[in-house]
């Protein structure tokens, strides 16, 4: 079973314009809503995938009932969320007729130092089923900075391997808790260690503690530093679409090549083709089936074999 931690979920709301303009009224096209937040899109990326997934984290509220109530028509997927007294909050993406988004993101429901506590016992018993844990995006107000790096080190004590995927100081204080990889885009990176060579950023966040670092580098695919290589990942040719969740994806992706036992190459490039391949999909934790298994293929990876 893959284990996967939102602890900020959200309920995703996407409204579709033909342009976005300031100051000025909009006619909405189109509206939809999916259960959100990074972990529980790459809980459905990975179910969609055919994986077994349990997704925990918090919810709470009429928005938190309204998407344990979606999430229970997501098929593959466990609900394991444990009810808050404060509300889920909500994110709203405005896509236009380019693609192009504008997000709006709400912020999360206060969380008591009870409700943190319950959520750490209920963590580490679904650990003793787990084949490998995702620690995924921002954290609600309430809960400890240093809350990742808690949780990281009880998953090392369990022997499950871990994935983090986070910003700003939870990113810093998890990495110095030596996470089995890290996924952050290349701004996240640039700030951790204060270089914008993506390169160099991803050696240093290994020698910071991190055994694998792979880097999201946007249209231009993935960057993975391990004990075992360095790789790039591009995928055939730039798409436009919305590229909310596309991280989530290739989050997904890693995870699925780690329970498959793919090597480094065929890993990176099942995820990128998930990530390029959500790009095409209307909403973040949905793919485009099709183009995911034609981009499969098509994504070219270089790179080397290295001493660690």
């Amino acid at each position: 079973m893959i284990l996967t931690v939102t602890l900020n979920t959200a309920l995703d709301i996407t409204y579709r314009v033909r342009t976005l303009e300031a100051h000025t009224s909009h006619r909405v096209t189109e509206v939809t809503e999916r259960p959100g937040g990074k972990g529980l899109n790459v809980a459905r990326v990975l179910a969609a995938l055919g994986h077994e997934v349990t997704a925990t984290g918090f919810a709470g509220g009429a928005t938190g009932r309204t998407l344990q109530e979606q999430l229970t028509h997501t098929p593959g997927v466990v609900d394991a969320l444990l009810p808050v007294g404060g509300s889920t909050r909500r994110t709203i993406a405005v896509v236009d007729a380019t693609g192009d988004t504008t997000q709006l993101n709400e912020p999360g429901p206060v969380i008591s130092p009870a409700e943190w506590s319950a959520f750490q016992e209920a963590y580490e018993h679904l650990l003793r089923s787990a084949s490998v844990v995702a620690l995924c995006g921002s954290l609600p107000p309430g809960v400890p900075v240093g809350a990742y790096a808690g949780l990281i080190r009880t998953a090392r004590t369990l022997g499950v391997p871990v994935l983090l995927d986070t910003s700003g100081e939870p990113l810093r204080r998890g990495v110095a808790a030596r996470p089995d990889l890290v996924k952050p885009n290349a701004d996240e990176l640039a700030e951790l260690t204060g270089s914008h060579d993506p390169s160099k950023a991803t050696h240093d966040a290994r020698r910071r503690g991190a055994h694998t670092v792979v880097a999201s580098l946007g249209a231009a695919g993935l960057l993975a530093h391990t004990a075992d290589g360095l790789w790039r990942a591009t995928p055939p040719r730039r798409l436009r679409g919305n590229p909310t969740g596309a991280g989530d994806s290739a989050v997904a992706g890693l995870l699925s090549g780690l329970i498959d036992h793919l090597p480094w190459p065929a890993r990176l490039a099942r995820a990128v083709a998930l990530s390029a391949a959500t790009v095409l999909a209307p909403v973040a934790g949905e793919f485009d089936r099709s183009a995911y298994e034609e981009l499969v293929g098509q994504v070219a990876v270089t790179g080397e074999v290295t001493a660690a």
